[in-house]
């Protein structure tokens, strides 16, 4: 996947590998990227489980789709989110489908800014879901 690119360090280019249908708009997406890191230029492109567990087995050796993936590049970096997936999600969890987007836009953007999973990582996110009115994505009692 990376790509590579002499791009604006604040620019985001959405890319659909699926219809849009129920796919949240590029404005929302880069407006999810951009509150994360206003300044890493970025792609973000949705696809399918097909291209997914390409993805997914190609750079982490997993035969299977996941909800996001982040390929950090310098001060840039390529994030794939598999539409399938975040749509089972959210339904399984209960949330919209744009809140559950939102939380793995963001959560992928932090990574490529160096951040692990755990607690300080979490609270960022929250404090950068809660902007949007998207609830705490790691309450259980939501």
């Amino acid at each position: 996947m990376p790509t590579t690119s002499r791009r604006r360090r604040d620019s985001v280019a959405v890319q659909y590998g699926v219809p849009r249908r129920g796919v949240p708009s590029a404005a929302a997406l880069a407006k999810w990227a951009r509150a994360a890191n206003p300044r890493m230029a970025l792609t973000l492109r949705v696809v399918g489980e097909p291209e997914g567990r390409r993805l997914n087995r190609a750079f982490r050796r997993k035969n299977r789709a996941t909800n996001v993936l982040s390929f950090p590049l310098g001060g840039e970096g390529d994030i794939v989110l598999c539409h399938p997936v975040v749509a089972r999600e959210a339904r399984a969890q209960g949330k919209t489908l744009a809140a559950h987007y939102a939380h793995l836009v963001v959560h992928g953007v932090l990574h490529l800014r160096g951040f692990a999973h755990g607690r300080a990582m979490e609270r960022r996110e929250v404090r950068i879901l809660r902007r949007f009115g998207v609830a705490d994505p790691y309450r259980l009692d939501r």
